[in-house]
């Protein structure tokens, strides 16, 4: 028993619960506020549907998909955080702990800056690139030209939460979403329906949600330091071999980003291809998907924090552990995620849509929203761990050729299968995704000496 034990990078049963204990407390904060943030799009949605105006619905779709990408290009600044300070925290370099927390606002600020000083051309572009009717694209530019005023916050949040994370203060970071997303709510309704600002209302609510939360995420950083002395230099802060590998980092998990975004793009446009009904029932699978992803990327964030801190600190038993012990507990909420899905999938595909065809269709796929959680679970929790380790380059290579394999795959499926081969397809690529980090992981491990 004690070998078997040890392979998995404890000693005993009862170091093993103590682990068990750790990544619990560590994940369950982070699943409870991913899943708040699918809630303000469904109330942004809701809000400008009762606006009179059936155009601003698809304004603001448009106008939040536009957002959606360029908060999700920029989420280097969260993960590239997490790996950094856990490190440092591990390592105990409490000067280098302060010093990733400043240079990811420093770098936020600039972004953000930057989103806001484009803004004309960049809603131009996109605008030009996604379509939509006039009155649409007009309501659409209103709100992206008001809600940009939020970006700078808004990056700074994700870095604030990434630090956060890493630092392994994840109620903190429970209370910063839930600020942001419930005074994103309450604040539509607000400007909305109390005051009649209409659209503008509905954007001029998230940039106020965004600087709140940047509030209160400053708050909960100073609470975090507030029990460590070691001050930022401005030579640590801008010491080049670290600006340079916070940079290359970044720059390998944008590349991942972009990737992974591609292949969402191309799984939906090949469904596009076999009518409107089945790119409903795929986008309405998709919910299944994203929602049980929200879930349990809770694992693959203890995951971030606790590798970062193994490798900082130098142990193998720690980071086996951590790898081991979170793997563990993610697949075991896929399971049950996916016997959910299975009893209730159809009562949540009539919630989402009452025409009957789409009804149907949505329902002969189902079975690959049941499948998909036990399977793509494994390619959060690589991505997870080797964030923690910040080895961006392996993340980015991995994700290259998955993408790859996928775009090889996708369409000959499709001729082949039809939409069961699409899904098919993206399932392989889940797996791909996780079996290539896997090829990687031993490295992390020679790498440590304990």
């Amino acid at each position: 028993m004690p070998k078997f034990m040890r392979a998995f990078g404890v000693e005993d049963w009862e170091e093993a619960w103590s682990w068990v204990r750790r990544v619990w407390r560590m994940a369950w904060p982070i699943v409870l506020s991913n899943m708040t943030v699918p809630l303000v799009g469904a109330v942004d949605t809701a809000v400008a549907g009762h606006l009179d105006d059936v155009a601003l619905i698809g304004a603001v779709a448009l106008g939040s998909l536009v957002f959606s990408y360029i908060y999700w290009g920029f989420g280097f600044l969260r993960m590239g955080t997490t790996g950094l300070v856990a490190q440092a925290l591990g390592a105990e370099d409490e000067g280098e702990i302060r010093a990733v927390l400043h240079r990811a606002f420093l770098l936020s600020l600039l972004i953000g800056a930057l989103c806001v000083l484009l803004a004309g051309p960049a809603s131009t572009l996109a605008f030009t690139l996604l379509g939509g009717s006039d009155t649409v694209e007009s309501g659409a530019r209103i709100y992206f030209e008001i809600r940009v005023w939020g970006a700078p916050a808004a990056l700074c949040n994700i870095a604030a939460l990434g630090w956060l994370w890493g630092m392994q203060a994840a109620r903190a970071s429970l209370v910063q979403q839930i600020v942001i997303n419930g005074a994103n709510v309450i604040l539509n309704l607000i400007f909305v329906f109390h005051l009649g600002w209409g659209l503008e209302g509905i954007a001029w609510a998230s940039v106020a949600a965004q600087y709140l939360g940047l509030a209160v995420a400053l708050l909960a950083v100073r609470q975090v330091l507030s029990n460590r002395a070691a001050p930022t230099t401005v030579s640590r802060l801008l010491d080049w071999g670290r600006l340079k590998a916070m940079m290359l980092i970044n720059a390998d998990i944008f590349v991942r980003t972009v990737c992974l975004l591609t292949g969402t793009a191309f799984f939906m446009n090949t469904g596009a291809k076999l009518g409107d009904t089945v790119l409903a029932a795929n986008a309405i699978l998709m919910v299944f998907q994203t929602t049980s992803a929200y879930g349990m990327d809770g694992f693959a964030h203890a995951a971030e924090a606790l590798v970062g801190q193994a490798i900082g600190s130098g142990s193998r038993r720690a980071l086996r552990a951590a790898v081991v012990i979170s793997s563990l507990m993610a697949g075991l909420l896929s399971l049950a995620v996916a016997l959910i899905f299975a009893i209730t999938g159809p009562g949540i595909i009539a919630l989402l849509t009452d025409i009957e065809t789409v009804r149907e269709v949505t329902g002969a796929y189902l079975i690959w929203a049941i499948l998909l959680p036990p399977i793509s679970v494994w390619a959060y929790q690589a991505d997870g761990i080797f964030i923690g380790a910040t080895r961006s380059a392996e993340m980015r290579n991995a994700m290259i050729v998955s993408l790859a394999l996928f775009w090889l795959l996708g369409s000959w499926f499709a001729d082949a299968y039809g939409n069961h081969g699409i899904w098919l397809a993206y399932t392989i690529f889940m797996a791909a995704r996780s079996l290539s980090l896997a090829f990687y992981y031993p490295r992390l491990e020679r790498r440590l000496s304990d």
